[in-house]
């Protein structure tokens, strides 16, 4: 086959593609519409014209089917449509988001903005800099939901499509599925996405438990099918002459449900009842939706005995997300637990397509009857995201909270209704209600019975709180509350605490070294911290304040001097360790490489993390009892030590001399395609062609791919990238780059 049909096949498909999503996308199209998503179409086909997948296909098929995504299994209208076209345009061609602004409006260049930032989200090694990342993408969907359910749909079709991404890849993305994209589709009411990203991410997580469960399925679907058909066969005769006209839907519970229902209860496969489930779906006016719902359900009590433990009704009080329907597990024939779903054809397709889609964005007046328990949801999470205090890996455990799956309905006394998670204490209600009620919160009264603050609420329990003016937070409070909000408002209560005891300490140590009359000054402080073995300053302070260090104790200029001598004695040791082992330079130990800024006399050594080298920018960090450690600006905890411990960073340069009185220990990562004498290839290049010493070398090889880091020493940077041109231009079946330990710094 030649090349020229080969690419008249590709655009046939692409044609056709492109003619499947209007057709999904027709429902929703007005007038001007269709015009619009051509011209998205046309560009993102232009942009991507010379791009393909990992697969090998072309690269447009991947927006193409984002936005039959976003159309079909979403609902989403034209502006999301366009958008989906469009979605990676700004980041891998060279349009402009004030391009897209130009051609398409401010609205769709906003959601494409949006979009591009969460792009390499997970990029990060290090989590709280991958935690701070997932922050900032959140903070798009305060402004406009569609973001979110766009990347959603995105997410869907890269897990479609995995099979082409290597095994690192798979594990990687799958992971993050797993993690946040399906329970963030669950809060979202995408739950026939949320279910087939759970299903698609354990098919590359656990993949033999994967296949296990799928067979399993494979073998018993005309045993399932014959008896779902028994099943139904008298609902289906009583609800006809009801009047009623519905659908009946018989389906398995998804792989991801079944396995973690086997692990949880330590069952196997043959052991798990409620392997599918019935749905009902009434053909209804809304004004007798919730009536119909029930009459249904009389209809099937009538032939199949319900377990009362069992019932769901969503549709009186629907979910915190919208979903509506009635749920009840009934004992079927051959003594078979049944569950069974009836909702009508408005409630399944708030199931199928998510709240947020159906109706947030269309039919405003609807918004509003249909209620607001996503812009409850929306504003707990804007909460989260205000609080500019809260530490990165915090955040992302609050927002995890916020995404919990199941929910109970409580009331407060005056029968108000309050969602709170499955699980919520007395405390979580309290903090529910007010943030004071909740810090002053001493136990409580559910369904008039007293009951302490850890008691755990249950479906319909009536809570009353009780206070106490003398009442304050507790740390061991953290460990029984389950919602974001009690757990975020425990920890500003401490933070706040802690400041103003701070305040306090300060005002004690500045009186402290008034009355000795010595200079209070940020190095004299950070003697003291070293003195006391304390991370930070504000730390010394609140230990003060709270005498966790006695005043007594603080003789400042005894300490002082007793911190300068120390340092003194440090020095003469490192110099005589230094003098000694002139034979044969030990990496980590400087003789006159680094210039320490303001004539400090220190002894300092290179931090592991980052391994600096003559040619880096660098900066020094006084630690506690280990002098100073020399970063590269660039370090991965280079932010974290900067903006937590600025006063404790001294500037630093290189010595003119140093790339040439010494060798500096180094790392390099390398991956590719494996083939024979690849490692001989490269250890030729360092040793033979470089002379450069090597330290350690480790490789290894899956699949045909190599993996591996080499440990050397070089004279600086310059060294260094002369070295990895070499190897990239040896062979362009290897990947090389400079290599950081990447550990967090205490």
């Amino acid at each position: 086959m030649n090349a020229l049909t080969e690419a008249e096949l590709e655009n046939k498909e692409i044609v056709k593609a492109y003619r499947s999503l209007l057709k999904a996308s027709k429902r929703n199209l007005e007038k001007g519409d269709k015009k619009v998503i051509r011209e998205a179409f046309n560009l993102s086909l232009d942009a991507h014209k010379n791009m393909r997948r990992k697969s090998g296909e072309p690269y447009i098929f991947h927006p193409l089917a984002v936005a039959q995504i976003c159309a079909e299994e979403v609902g989403l209208g034209t502006t999301s449509i366009v958008c989906a076209l469009l979605h990676d345009v700004v980041e891998d061609t060279e349009i402009s988001l004030a391009d897209i602004r130009m051609q398409f409006g401010e609205k769709v260049s906003v959601i494409i903005d949006g979009l591009t930032k969460i792009s390499g989200v997970f990029d990060q090694q290090d989590k709280s800099m991958q935690a701070e990342n997932f922050r900032k993408m959140l903070l798009t969907l305060s402004d406009d939901v569609r973001v979110i359910l766009i990347k959603l749909a995105d997410r869907l079709h890269n897990m479609r499509t995995l099979d082409s991404m290597s095994p690192k890849s798979q594990l990687k993305i799958a992971s993050e599925t797993q993690y946040v994209y399906a329970p963030l589709a669950h809060r979202l009411g995408l739950y026939a996405i949320k279910t087939e990203l759970e299903d698609l991410a354990t098919k590359y997580l656990e993949p033999d438990n994967y296949i296990f469960v799928k067979d399993k399925l494979q073998e018993t679907k005309t045993q399932r099918n014959r008896y779902i058909k028994l099943f139904i066969e008298p609902i289906t005769s009583s609800l006809s002459e009801a009047g009623f006209t519905f659908e009946i839907k018989g389906r398995p519970k998804s792989i991801h449900s079944i396995l973690t229902k086997m692990k949880k209860q330590n069952i196997p496969f043959e052991e798990v009842y409620d392997l599918f489930a019935i749905r009902i779906i009434l053909d209804s006016e809304v004004e007798h939706e919730k009536s119909d719902c029930w009459r249904a359900y009389s209809i099937i009590t009538d032939f199949y005995r319900p377990n009362p433990d069992r019932l769901r009704d969503w549709v009186s009080t629907p979910k915190g997300n919208g979903y509506e329907s009635l749920h009840t597990t009934v004992m079927g024939p051959q003594g078979k637990w049944v569950e069974v779903q009836i909702r009508t054809s408005r409630m399944d397709e708030i199931a199928e397509k998510g709240y947020a889609a159906h109706w947030k964005y269309k039919d405003k007046d609807a918004a509003q009857q249909s209620g607001d328990g996503l812009e409850e949801w929306l504003a707990r999470v804007r909460e989260i995201l205000e609080n500019a205090d809260s530490n990165a890996l915090d955040f992302l455990d609050d927002f995890k909270l916020n995404l919990f799956s199941d929910e109970i309905f409580v009331f407060t006394p005056k029968g108000d209704l309050r969602k709170l998670p499955t699980n919520a204490t007395i405390l979580d209600f309290a903090f529910d209600l007010h943030s004071e009620l909740g810090s002053k919160c001493i136990g409580g009264k559910v369904n008039n019975k007293l009951v302490p603050l850890n008691f755990k609420l249950t479906n319909g329990d009536q809570v009353e709180i009780l206070t106490s003016t003398k009442q304050t937070p507790k740390e061991e409070w953290l460990e029984f509350v389950a919602t974001a909000k009690a757990k975020s408002k425990i920890r500003d209560w401490f933070k706040h605490e802690k400041l103003r005891a701070s305040s306090m300490g300060k005002e004690i140590i500045e009186r402290k070294f008034a009355q000795n009359k010595i200079p209070f000054t940020s190095e004299a402080l950070t003697d003291l911290m070293i003195y006391f073995k304390l991370p930070t300053i504000a730390e010394l302070y609140y230990r003060v304040a709270n005498e966790k260090i006695d005043k007594k104790e603080l003789d400042i200029e005894k300490i002082l001097e007793q911190v300068k001598q120390q340092r003194i004695s440090q020095t003469a040791e490192a110099r005589v360790a230094r003098a000694n082992s002139s034979s044969k330079p030990n990496p980590n130990i400087a003789s006159d490489a680094v210039v320490l800024g303001d004539d400090i006399d220190m002894p300092y050594s290179f931090a592991k993390c980052c391994n600096p080298i003559p040619g880096d920018d660098i900066f020094g960090f006084v630690t506690v009892g280990e002098g100073v450690k020399i970063h590269r600006t660039n370090c991965p905890n280079a932010i974290g030590l900067m903006s937590n411990y600025g006063y404790r960073i001294i500037r630093s340069k290189w010595a003119n001399t140093a790339s040439k009185s010494r060798a500096f220990i180094t790392h390099i990562k390398l991956n590719g395609i494996d083939s024979v004498g690849i490692v001989s290839t490269i250890t030729d290049i360092i040793s033979k062609q470089l002379q450069i010493n090597m330290h350690a070398i480790h490789v290894g090889s899956k699949e045909g791919m190599f993996e591996g880091s080499i440990e050397l020493e070089v004279f600086d940077t310059n060294q260094l990238e002369e070295l990895m041109n070499k190897i990239k231009a040896a062979s362009p079946l290897i990947k090389v780059s400079r290599e950081d330990a990447q550990q967090l710094v205490k």
